[in-house]
């Protein structure tokens, strides 16, 4: 059976959670941070409290791909195992794999990640689309299929971003605003928000040449350890603010390993971020 959208299901997630995703990002300062070894011993640990701490309680969990895939294929067990304890106790899952290919690659992909029953099938996924939006398609084509999320990167945090994301198209549009504009055509009359979101830097400052109001979520990088702050949050999003899915991960990870102080510190996230944009 398909499940409901992933847009509604993140909308009543972050109503009645809280709008945050913590990130579970594995790497190696951070397991030494928590006194626990660079081995896939340390990361099963790492995991395990994460999920434990966070998934009955934050709307969603961020898992870094890339921290597991390190160790092999035992480390591609401990994804697996986080990912399905993680939806098992509530929380949705994007997993952040930022995969981007053409034609039956992207399709691979995309089963990987988007197919139900999937040893990796997450609620969403994160995607790369400068291969072109076109070759997105069987990501999008399996993710509609099975009520899952695609957030497609946009306008990012990192500074090389803009090279790309702010080249200026024949028709004057740069290429961020013009992934912006697919996605909000994806997303057209779904109710209560669609289902394919974009990654917008929450370090960016004031992003009103932009049309951010995709009826889509927007992945919000960079609170915390990156310098942005909950505050910020209005005055980069604007009106789509209430759609942001702001992203924390070392702001809340550097204080495990112990459990109460890892809930204390995403419950304090989230309602700061509830107080900044109201909801």
């Amino acid at each position: 059976m398909t499940l409901e959208p992933f847009g509604a299901r993140l909308r009543r997630a972050m109503d009645e959670r809280g709008p945050l995703c913590v990130g579970i990002d594995p790497h190696a300062a951070l397991l030494q941070s928590w006194g626990l070894s660079d081995d896939i011993q340390g990361l099963e640990r790492f995991s395990r409290t994460v999920v434990e701490a966070m998934a009955d309680r934050v709307a969603v969990l961020k898992p870094q791909s890339a921290f597991f895939e390190r160790f092999g294929s035992r480390g591609i067990a401990v994804l697996e195992k986080s990912v399905e304890e993680a939806r098992d106790a509530g929380a949705l899952v994007v997993m952040d794999a930022k995969r981007g290919d053409i034609g039956s690659t992207m399709a691979a992909y995309a089963e990987t990640f988007l197919r139900k029953g999937a040893p990796l099938f997450s609620d969403a996924l994160t995607v790369s689309p400068y291969l072109g939006y076109g070759s997105l398609k069987p990501a999008v084509d399996l993710a509609r299929e099975s009520g899952a999320g695609l957030f497609v990167l946009a306008l990012t945090s990192n500074p090389e971003g803009g090279e790309v994301q702010h080249a200026v198209r024949a028709d004057g549009r740069d290429v961020g605003a013009t992934m912006l504009a697919r996605l909000a055509a994806e997303n057209t009359g779904a109710v209560p928000m669609g289902s394919f979101g974009a990654v917008v830097g929450a370090t960016l400052g004031d992003l009103s040449t932009y049309e951010l109001d995709i009826n889509g979520p927007l992945l919000a990088p960079g609170i915390g350890a990156q310098g942005a702050t909950p505050a910020d949050l209005p005055g980069v999003f604007g009106a789509a603010v209430r759609n942001v899915v702001p992203n924390v991960s070392r702001g809340v990870l550097r204080h495990g390993p112990d459990l109460t102080a890892l809930r204390d510190a995403a419950v304090r996230f989230a309602d700061e971020v509830r107080a900044a944009v109201g909801s």
